[in-house]
Protein backbone atom coordinates (compact mmCIF):
# COMPACT_ATOMS: atom_id res chain seq x y z
CA UNK A 1 0.00 0.00 0.00
CA UNK A 2 1.48 3.61 -1.14
CA UNK A 3 1.33 6.37 1.29
CA UNK A 4 -1.59 7.95 -0.92
CA UNK A 5 -3.59 4.44 0.13
CA UNK A 6 -2.52 5.26 3.59
CA UNK A 7 -3.58 8.85 3.76
CA UNK A 8 -7.31 7.22 1.86
CA UNK A 9 -7.92 4.69 4.26
CA UNK A 10 -10.98 5.22 6.17
CA UNK A 11 -11.90 3.06 9.34
CA UNK A 12 -15.61 2.29 10.08
CA UNK A 13 -17.09 -0.64 12.30
CA UNK A 14 -18.30 -3.63 10.67
CA UNK A 15 -20.64 -5.73 12.44
CA UNK A 16 -20.24 -9.16 10.41
CA UNK A 17 -21.82 -12.41 10.17
CA UNK A 18 -19.28 -14.79 8.24
CA UNK A 19 -21.09 -18.14 7.79
CA UNK A 20 -19.70 -21.14 6.36
CA UNK A 21 -21.09 -24.54 4.81
CA UNK A 22 -18.98 -27.62 6.96
CA UNK A 23 -17.82 -30.52 5.22
CA UNK A 24 -17.79 -28.41 2.04
CA UNK A 25 -14.40 -29.45 0.98
CA UNK A 26 -15.46 -33.17 1.08
CA UNK A 27 -18.50 -32.85 -1.29
CA UNK A 28 -18.28 -33.09 -4.98
CA UNK A 29 -18.02 -30.21 -7.14
CA UNK A 30 -21.64 -30.61 -8.59
CA UNK A 31 -22.94 -30.53 -4.92
CA UNK A 32 -20.69 -27.95 -3.83
CA UNK A 33 -22.67 -25.31 -6.51
CA UNK A 34 -25.78 -26.66 -5.19
CA UNK A 35 -25.16 -26.05 -1.30
CA UNK A 36 -23.82 -22.44 -2.33
CA UNK A 37 -27.24 -22.40 -4.42
CA UNK A 38 -28.98 -23.27 -1.63
CA UNK A 39 -27.27 -20.91 0.93
CA UNK A 40 -27.59 -18.00 -1.12
CA UNK A 41 -30.87 -17.98 -1.52
CA UNK A 42 -31.43 -18.50 2.00
CA UNK A 43 -29.58 -15.44 3.34
CA UNK A 44 -31.03 -13.15 0.24
CA UNK A 45 -34.39 -14.06 1.41
CA UNK A 46 -33.72 -12.94 5.06
CA UNK A 47 -35.22 -9.68 6.00
CA UNK A 48 -31.95 -8.23 7.24
CA UNK A 49 -30.64 -8.54 3.52
CA UNK A 50 -33.79 -7.76 1.93
CA UNK A 51 -34.25 -4.25 3.56
CA UNK A 52 -30.46 -3.28 3.74
CA UNK A 53 -29.40 -0.98 0.73
CA UNK A 54 -25.28 -1.16 -1.04
CA UNK A 55 -24.85 1.29 1.27
CA UNK A 56 -25.91 -0.34 4.40
CA UNK A 57 -24.38 -3.46 3.70
CA UNK A 58 -21.55 -5.33 1.81
CA UNK A 59 -21.78 -8.91 0.37
CA UNK A 60 -18.58 -11.14 0.34
CA UNK A 61 -18.60 -14.51 -1.20
CA UNK A 62 -15.58 -16.87 0.67
CA UNK A 63 -15.89 -19.91 -1.80
CA UNK A 64 -17.33 -22.28 1.11
CA UNK A 65 -20.04 -19.38 2.39
CA UNK A 66 -19.99 -15.44 2.73
CA UNK A 67 -19.33 -12.88 4.74
CA UNK A 68 -22.03 -10.12 5.30
CA UNK A 69 -20.89 -6.93 6.70
CA UNK A 70 -23.59 -4.63 8.18
CA UNK A 71 -23.22 -0.82 8.81
CA UNK A 72 -25.92 0.24 11.21
CA UNK A 73 -25.81 -2.04 14.50
CA UNK A 74 -24.79 -5.76 15.75
CA UNK A 75 -28.85 -6.36 16.01
CA UNK A 76 -28.38 -7.23 12.07
CA UNK A 77 -26.37 -9.84 11.38
CA UNK A 78 -27.77 -11.67 15.00
CA UNK A 79 -31.24 -11.17 13.31
CA UNK A 80 -30.10 -12.59 10.24
CA UNK A 81 -28.46 -15.15 11.49
CA UNK A 82 -31.30 -15.88 13.31
CA UNK A 83 -33.84 -16.01 10.14
CA UNK A 84 -30.72 -18.83 8.31
CA UNK A 85 -31.05 -20.89 11.46
CA UNK A 86 -34.45 -21.11 11.15
CA UNK A 87 -34.74 -21.72 7.39
CA UNK A 88 -32.10 -24.38 7.56
CA UNK A 89 -34.25 -25.96 9.68
CA UNK A 90 -36.30 -27.50 6.46
CA UNK A 91 -32.30 -28.33 4.87
CA UNK A 92 -30.82 -30.83 6.92
CA UNK A 93 -28.14 -31.38 4.00
CA UNK A 94 -27.12 -27.76 4.69
CA UNK A 95 -24.96 -28.06 7.80
CA UNK A 96 -23.83 -24.13 8.63
CA UNK A 97 -22.11 -22.61 11.23
CA UNK A 98 -21.59 -19.04 11.54
CA UNK A 99 -19.97 -16.61 13.63
CA UNK A 100 -20.58 -12.88 14.25
CA UNK A 101 -18.13 -9.95 15.36
CA UNK A 102 -18.23 -5.96 15.52
CA UNK A 103 -14.72 -4.68 14.78
CA UNK A 104 -12.72 -2.11 12.53
CA UNK A 105 -13.14 -2.25 8.37
CA UNK A 106 -12.35 -0.65 5.40
CA UNK A 107 -13.15 0.13 1.60
CA UNK A 108 -10.47 -1.52 -0.55
CA UNK A 109 -9.83 -1.58 -3.99
CA UNK A 110 -10.15 -5.69 -5.34
CA UNK A 111 -8.16 -6.88 -8.22
CA UNK A 112 -10.45 -5.80 -10.67
CA UNK A 113 -10.65 -2.15 -9.66
CA UNK A 114 -14.07 -2.58 -7.81
CA UNK A 115 -14.77 -1.26 -4.49
CA UNK A 116 -14.46 -4.34 -1.45
CA UNK A 117 -14.36 -4.62 1.80
CA UNK A 118 -11.86 -5.84 4.20
CA UNK A 119 -10.38 -5.83 7.97
CA UNK A 120 -9.99 -7.03 11.11
CA UNK A 121 -13.32 -7.19 12.11
CA UNK A 122 -13.77 -9.87 8.81
CA UNK A 123 -10.85 -11.65 10.27
CA UNK A 124 -12.06 -11.75 14.09
CA UNK A 125 -15.61 -12.72 12.71
CA UNK A 126 -14.19 -16.07 10.57
CA UNK A 127 -12.17 -16.92 13.95
CA UNK A 128 -14.96 -16.64 16.13
CA UNK A 129 -17.06 -19.03 13.87
CA UNK A 130 -14.24 -21.52 13.33
CA UNK A 131 -15.09 -22.43 16.90
CA UNK A 132 -18.32 -23.48 16.51
CA UNK A 133 -20.09 -26.75 15.15
CA UNK A 134 -23.00 -27.17 12.74
CA UNK A 135 -25.62 -25.37 13.68
CA UNK A 136 -23.87 -22.52 16.40
CA UNK A 137 -24.29 -19.31 15.98
CA UNK A 138 -21.42 -17.36 18.13
CA UNK A 139 -20.61 -14.15 19.31
CA UNK A 140 -17.75 -12.31 19.96
CA UNK A 141 -17.95 -11.05 23.92
CA UNK A 142 -17.67 -7.69 22.38
CA UNK A 143 -20.85 -8.69 20.52
CA UNK A 144 -22.39 -10.00 23.02
CA UNK A 145 -22.18 -7.08 25.37
CA UNK A 146 -23.87 -4.30 23.23
CA UNK A 147 -26.95 -6.70 22.55
CA UNK A 148 -27.20 -8.22 26.20
CA UNK A 149 -28.25 -4.74 27.23
CA UNK A 150 -31.43 -5.46 24.98
CA UNK A 151 -34.28 -7.32 26.77
CA UNK A 152 -35.32 -9.41 23.10
CA UNK A 153 -31.44 -10.89 23.27
CA UNK A 154 -30.78 -11.36 26.87
CA UNK A 155 -32.25 -14.46 27.40
CA UNK A 156 -31.11 -15.93 24.10
CA UNK A 157 -27.22 -15.56 25.28
CA UNK A 158 -25.46 -17.91 26.39
CA UNK A 159 -21.94 -17.58 27.65
CA UNK A 160 -19.23 -20.43 26.21
CA UNK A 161 -15.85 -19.32 27.90
CA UNK A 162 -12.79 -18.64 26.05
CA UNK A 163 -11.97 -20.73 22.57
CA UNK A 164 -8.02 -20.94 21.82
CA UNK A 165 -7.19 -19.44 17.59
CA UNK A 166 -4.80 -19.27 15.73
CA UNK A 167 -1.33 -17.85 17.05
CA UNK A 168 -3.06 -18.44 20.52
CA UNK A 169 -5.22 -15.79 20.99
CA UNK A 170 -7.86 -16.67 23.13
CA UNK A 171 -12.19 -15.86 21.98
CA UNK A 172 -14.46 -15.13 25.23
CA UNK A 173 -17.33 -16.62 23.23
CA UNK A 174 -21.21 -16.70 23.76
CA UNK A 175 -23.71 -18.91 22.18
CA UNK A 176 -26.95 -17.31 20.38
CA UNK A 177 -30.00 -19.27 20.41
CA UNK A 178 -33.65 -19.59 20.88
CA UNK A 179 -36.00 -21.95 19.10
CA UNK A 180 -33.52 -22.19 16.55
CA UNK A 181 -29.36 -22.75 16.79
CA UNK A 182 -27.44 -25.26 18.52
CA UNK A 183 -27.39 -25.14 21.88
CA UNK A 184 -24.67 -28.11 22.74
CA UNK A 185 -21.55 -26.53 23.19
CA UNK A 186 -18.54 -26.44 20.31
CA UNK A 187 -16.66 -29.24 20.51
CA UNK A 188 -13.54 -27.14 21.16
CA UNK A 189 -14.56 -26.03 23.57
CA UNK A 190 -15.63 -28.90 25.52
CA UNK A 191 -12.12 -30.64 24.44
CA UNK A 192 -10.47 -27.45 26.28
CA UNK A 193 -12.97 -28.04 29.52
CA UNK A 194 -11.84 -31.64 29.66
CA UNK A 195 -8.49 -31.02 29.19
CA UNK A 196 -8.40 -28.64 32.06
CA UNK A 197 -10.20 -30.54 34.33
CA UNK A 198 -8.28 -33.89 33.89
CA UNK A 199 -4.81 -30.94 34.15
CA UNK A 200 -6.45 -30.27 37.45
CA UNK A 201 -6.79 -33.67 38.83
CA UNK A 202 -3.45 -34.29 38.02
CA UNK A 203 -2.27 -31.87 39.69
CA UNK A 204 -3.97 -32.47 42.77
CA UNK A 205 -3.17 -36.04 42.77
CA UNK A 206 0.73 -35.36 42.33
CA UNK A 207 -0.32 -33.04 45.34
CA UNK A 208 -1.76 -35.61 47.44
CA UNK A 209 1.52 -38.16 46.73
CA UNK A 210 4.19 -35.66 47.30
CA UNK A 211 2.80 -35.71 51.19
CA UNK A 212 5.82 -33.46 52.13
CA UNK A 213 4.68 -30.53 49.90
CA UNK A 214 2.05 -30.16 52.01
CA UNK A 215 3.87 -28.86 54.75
CA UNK A 216 6.00 -26.11 52.73
CA UNK A 217 4.51 -22.86 53.09
CA UNK A 218 6.26 -22.04 49.87
CA UNK A 219 4.72 -25.34 48.06
CA UNK A 220 2.87 -25.16 44.61
CA UNK A 221 0.13 -26.98 46.30
CA UNK A 222 -0.11 -24.71 49.10
CA UNK A 223 -0.46 -21.89 47.02
CA UNK A 224 -2.78 -22.66 43.80
CA UNK A 225 0.25 -21.98 41.34
CA UNK A 226 0.00 -25.74 40.42
CA UNK A 227 -3.35 -25.44 39.65
CA UNK A 228 -3.52 -22.40 37.54
CA UNK A 229 -0.53 -20.19 37.53
CA UNK A 230 -1.13 -16.28 38.67
CA UNK A 231 -2.11 -15.66 35.06
CA UNK A 232 -4.63 -17.79 34.58
CA UNK A 233 -6.32 -17.52 37.81
CA UNK A 234 -6.37 -13.72 37.64
CA UNK A 235 -7.71 -14.40 33.82
CA UNK A 236 -10.62 -16.00 35.44
CA UNK A 237 -11.42 -13.85 37.99
CA UNK A 238 -11.90 -11.13 35.60
CA UNK A 239 -14.20 -12.98 33.74
CA UNK A 240 -15.71 -14.95 36.60
CA UNK A 241 -16.56 -11.19 38.16
CA UNK A 242 -17.93 -9.81 34.84
CA UNK A 243 -20.48 -13.01 33.93
CA UNK A 244 -21.53 -12.82 37.63
CA UNK A 245 -22.39 -8.61 37.46
CA UNK A 246 -24.42 -9.67 33.93
CA UNK A 247 -25.78 -12.58 35.85
CA UNK A 248 -26.85 -10.48 38.97
CA UNK A 249 -28.84 -8.12 36.16
CA UNK A 250 -30.65 -11.40 34.77
CA UNK A 251 -28.72 -10.12 31.58
CA UNK A 252 -26.43 -13.35 30.80
CA UNK A 253 -27.37 -17.34 30.96
CA UNK A 254 -23.97 -18.66 32.14
CA UNK A 255 -23.59 -21.95 30.41
CA UNK A 256 -22.71 -25.58 32.48
CA UNK A 257 -22.56 -27.74 30.01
Amino acid sequence: MDQEDKDNLHLEIGHVLFIDIVGYSRLLIEEQKERLNQLTTIVLATGPVREATDEQLVRLPTGDGMALVFRHSAEEPARCALEIAEALQKHPELPVRMGIHSGPVSEVKDVNGRSNIAGAGINMAQRVMDCGDAGHILLSQHVADDLVQYRQWAPRLHDLGDCEVKHGVRLHLVNLYAATGQRRAPAEISAGRAKASRARASAAQQCRIDRGAWGHRDSPCRSGLLFHGPSSRNEKRRNSRKIDRRAAAGQFHRRSG
